[in-house]
């Protein structure tokens, strides 16, 4: 609904002024009305965009699946419907990789010119029939991104998200992390809220020798232009 993610939108940018908007673009089937007419309407810095599809499956210890089999279906003319509103908002693609196939399927994007601007990818992992949480993975990934790519690692699930984090950070990705992908900080206590996991977040920065970006720098890392005031 354009007129809830204006509203969302418009109380963050004022919560905290010149802060990079990010907004997700992900739905299942042909119909992308919804999100395309919240990217118009909101006209953010950066926009996901998933880059391929998957077999999105999760099964029980008994063998029942969680949910029926599904498909996050993200053929190439929907990712482009995506990336052609996102140039005409001015938005910045960032490319939603749930499996190895799909980070290497960015590089073609840019070679087709679906997109232009600094190549970012989220590579997710955790979920069930996608990439595994597994640093030594992680470690082989940057090698299948187009040049001049940044990229950040979305990682799912309990304890084993944290030693992944860290290695992320050391191997020069940005970090994120949030409810929606784990409940649970590095001592193994439930969060209380997004702030404490990205306080957690910073450590593993700091333990690599790096400092966590002002908005400013991340504009200028990702290749967006500076803040505007909104109305």
């Amino acid at each position: 609904d354009p007129d809830v993610a204006e509203s969302v939108v418009d109380a963050i940018r004022a919560a905290c002024p010149g802060v990079v908007i990010n907004l997700t673009t992900g739905v299942v089937g042909k119909d992308v009305s919804g999100p395309v007419a919240c990217l118009r309407r909101v006209k953010p810095e950066v926009a996901a965009c998933n880059a391929g599809s998957l077999n999105y499956l999760k099964i029980k210890d008994n063998g029942d699946w969680a949910w029926p089999p599904m498909v996050f279906d993200n053929p190439v003319e929907k990712v482009q419907q995506f990336l052609q509103v996102m140039q005409q908002c001015g938005t910045h693609p960032e490319f939603e990789c749930f499996d190895v196939g799909i980070v290497r399927s960015v590089a073609m994007y840019l070679k087709a010119s679906l997109f232009s601007g600094v190549p970012e990818y989220n590579l997710v992992m955790g979920v069930a029939s996608g990439m595994p949480c597994d640093a030594e993975l992680l470690a082989l990934l940057p090698r299948w991104m187009a040049a001049g790519a940044v990229w950040q690692a979305t990682l799912i699930g309990r304890a084993e998200i944290w030693p992944v984090h860290q290695k992320t950070a050391e191997l020069g990705g940005m970090l994120r992390s949030g409810l929606e992908d784990t409940f649970y900080l590095p001592n193994g206590e439930r969060a209380r809220g997004n702030g404490e996991l990205i306080e957690a977040l910073a450590g593993c920065a700091r333990r690599a020798g790096r400092e966590v970006a002002t908005p400013q720098q991340a504009r200028s890392l990702l290749g967006l232009k500076p803040a505007t005031t909104h109305p």
